[in-house]
């Protein structure tokens, strides 16, 4: 992934760091320490007023976001998960503020950072930050919702559904692996799958029909896993896995598959790109519930769409 441009960060006049005491597994004292030590950094480097902006409880964004927005801040730089992320971008761009953004990881899933190559130690944030490379990154909407990286429909949407936030806080990745094998153990036990979901792809005529929907804005799934190699933050597509199959060796089968970054192994499964997708439930359940970067905050029936104007990412 290229840099479309380089931008002199010294010349910003105000930089806020936004960062989520919440956000992930390590502990808080931990997290501020180096949110500090950012701090510390930035100010020995940059002429500009640097502000700390805590998030004690995502109802607080609009404000923050209004407030960073009404002082027309140069530069965001958003310490958190992707959620965290996504939550303060959404209230940023309804207020037209398009600031330039950075993400310094400390979440119970970064997949921006993962595909940026992100590091938490703040020394070494800090020098690449400072080179001021910018990248586009592209975003999307779901029902209107933003999303930033991933979204599913299926068995991995109804694991998320499950997961309350302090089982997610606690428990970090653990509470996923949990909720994943009670779900096995209520849905697959005693019968195949029975959920069941169509797609359309750009308004085409044809509609695919499947067990559980994966789309892709980033490469990577889960936190760790290559599961769509061509995708980028930078590229303005969506990438789309359809898995056709509702047997339980079919749901057993795909989790392999993707643990082995290896979708690609099974041709039944479809792939596609599109600047638009549409999904749809069509038995049991209506509304069933789309989890957008690791949160349940839209249900089926589905839009999602490419927007047209990328943010703009320093690294």
């Amino acid at each position: 992934m290229q840099p479309q441009g380089q931008i002199d960060v010294k010349q910003f006049k105000k930089v806020v760091i936004l960062y989520n005491r919440y956000s992930g597994k390590q502990l808080f004292a931990s997290m501020i320490s180096r949110i500090n030590e950012i701090y510390k950094l930035l100010k020995q480097e940059l002429d500009a007023e640097i502000r700390l902006l805590d998030v004690k409880y995502f109802e607080q964004m609009p404000d923050l976001a209004k407030k960073a927005a009404d002082e027309k801040c140069d530069w965001v730089i958003i310490a958190g998960g992707d959620g965290t992320v996504r939550a303060f971008v959404e209230d940023m761009l309804q207020l037209d503020y398009h600031p330039y953004i950075s993400v310094f990881p400390a979440g119970t899933v970064n997949l921006i950072a993962k595909e940026m190559s992100l590091r938490n130690e703040p020394r070494r944030w800090v020098h690449r930050a400072l080179k001021g490379f910018v990248y586009p990154f592209y975003t999307a909407r779901a029902n209107g919702n933003l999303f930033l990286t991933v979204a599913s429909v299926g068995f991995d949407s109804l694991v998320v559904d499950s997961v309350g936030e302090l089982q997610k806080r606690l428990l970090n990745k653990f509470a996923y692996v949990l909720q994943s094998t009670q779900l096995v153990r209520r849905e697959l036990i005693f019968s195949d799958w029975r959920y069941k979901f169509r797609v359309r792809f750009d308004g085409e005529e044809e509609w695919y029909e499947g067990s559980s929907v994966i789309v892709g804005k980033s490469r990577y799934y889960a936190g760790r896993y290559n599961l769509f190699p061509e995708a980028s933050l930078a590229s303005p597509y969506l990438h789309v896995a359809l898995f056709p199959g509702n047997k339980r060796a079919d749901i057993l089968k795909y989790a392999s598959l993707i643990a082995l970054e290896g979708l690609n192994l099974d041709k039944e499964i479809l792939c596609r790109r599109a600047k638009k997708v549409e999904i749809e439930s069509i038995h049991l359940v209506e509304d069933f519930p789309v989890e957008l970067d690791g949160d349940v905050v839209a249900a089926t029936p589905l839009q999602l769409e490419i927007m047209d104007k990328p943010l703009l990412l320093i690294p």
